[in-house]
């Protein structure tokens, strides 16, 4: 075979190699327009991630015997919403033997539950609600480590409750926008009515997108007459909106979903056309700062997010911090001015990262952009602790005394 050959050959493999990438991609984008691959691309619920352990035995993932309560709450569309009740270490010892004397398991009443009743019955308790990411269950990856650091703060009274969106794990139903916020409002209107815990004493914690989740629910109790305010809201890894992620996603960082296609405006915006949940959240904080502002009512939000994020880049956090501060003046504030007067009132943790906290006659907006961290390795880190903690301290400062 001679050199023109040679060199055709490679010019003919190489023509079907990038065709055939070309079309494997034009065949992604066309599957990503339907409404069931894109509820799979952007909830990942059907990946479990639970390496064949029983969710129904929370011992499996590192708990002690009837630490962790597991549990269903029906939504009012009668999904049932599967729930992890976790009690703090300190609490858990000292009701030990009572706690390991009941039987194992799902339970399907769990007011009977001892774990319940020290909830419930327990006015300085204080309990954290969890609104996990994409993919996995209630005990997938990092979360059973982030339970632990959400309660550190005070192991004798600070709970977890987690569960799982419809469609995820043990959760029945399919996932959409409409129906996670349906989830959520019914987990966190179970915890005020049915444990009895007020909002004075709950903070709403997310991740990736159950940060999406969080924001719709405080912005969404904010919203009622008389609002409800949480003792704080903590945001982790948060996402301005699904089209503004979707135009910077890649997986594992390095390959991209649809960011070449943001250098043809046309199509781009064509396909951001089929997105059926947006998940708008620089809209709804903007909103939620703003009612909180007008309503005069005491608010607490934080924002942590780490520079070495792969799946979500932090830029997003700086934006939603944007937007809420936006919302929180009158007049408003600009992109640009906001970063002007970080210069002069962000602090500069060396290799921690940085903070920055705007504050209000009403409220506290607190931004945190740590060095490390990664997209979950973060949740298990001492700056998941404190942040809970520094809203339950603001709730009620007599909690750390």
């Amino acid at each position: 075979m001679g050199a023109d050959d040679l060199i055709g050959s490679f010019f003919k493999y190489a023509f079907v190699s990038i065709a055939t990438g070309v079309g494997l991609y034009a065949a992604l984008l066309g599957l990503l327009t339907t409404t069931t691959f894109q509820s799979h691309a952007v909830y990942l619920h059907a990946i479990q991630m639970t390496w064949f352990k029983d969710l129904d035995v929370p011992e499996q993932f590192g708990f002690l015997k009837n630490q962790v309560t597991p549990f269903s709450i029906k939504t009012p569309d009668n999904e049932l919403l599967y729930a992890w009740h976790v009690l703090p270490i300190e609490l858990y010892r000292k009701h030990e033997l009572a706690l390991i004397a009941e039987p194992t398991g799902h339970i399907s009443d769990i007011t009977s539950r001892l774990a319940f009743q020290l909830l419930r019955d327990d006015p300085d308790a204080r309990l954290v609600i969890h609104f996990h990411g994409a993919a996995g269950t209630v005990g997938s990856g990092y979360r059973v480590p982030n339970y632990r650091a959400l309660s550190a703060g005070h192991p004798g009274k600070i709970h977890v409750l987690t569960f799982d969106y419809r469609g995820f794990g043990r959760s029945k139903g399919q996932p959409s926008e409409e129906g996670l916020i349906a989830d959520s409002l019914t987990v966190v209107n179970w915890a005020m009515r049915v444990a009895g815990i007020p909002a004075s004493r709950i903070v709403i914690f997310g991740q990736s997108m159950g940060t999406a989740a969080s924001v719709a629910v405080s912005h969404h109790f904010a919203a009622q007459s008389p609002p409800t305010i949480f003792a704080g809201t903590v945001l982790v890894a948060p996402f301005v909106n699904v089209p503004t992620l979707v135009s910077t996603y890649s997986v594992a960082g390095t390959i991209p979903i649809l960011s070449p296609m943001a250098r043809f405006p046309a199509a781009f915006n064509y396909l951001l056309g089929y997105i059926r949940d947006k998940w708008l959240s620089n809209e709804r904080i903007a909103q939620y700062a703003r009612m909180n502002e007008v309503n005069e009512a005491k608010y607490r939000l934080t924002i942590i997010h780490a520079e070495d994020d792969w799946d979500i880049p932090f830029h997003h956090s700086e934006v939603l911090f944007w937007h809420a501060v936006n919302g929180s003046v009158p007049v408003g504030i600009t992109y640009d001015q906001l970063q002007e007067n970080k210069v002069e009132a962000q602090v500069d943790l060396g290799a921690a990262g940085t903070v920055m906290e705007w504050r209000t006659d009403y409220g506290v907006i607190r931004e945190e952009i740590i060095k490390t961290g990664l997209h979950d390795v973060v949740m298990g880190y001492p700056v998941i602790t404190i942040a809970v903690m520094r809203h339950f301290e603001a709730a009620d400062p007599a909690f750390t005394a």
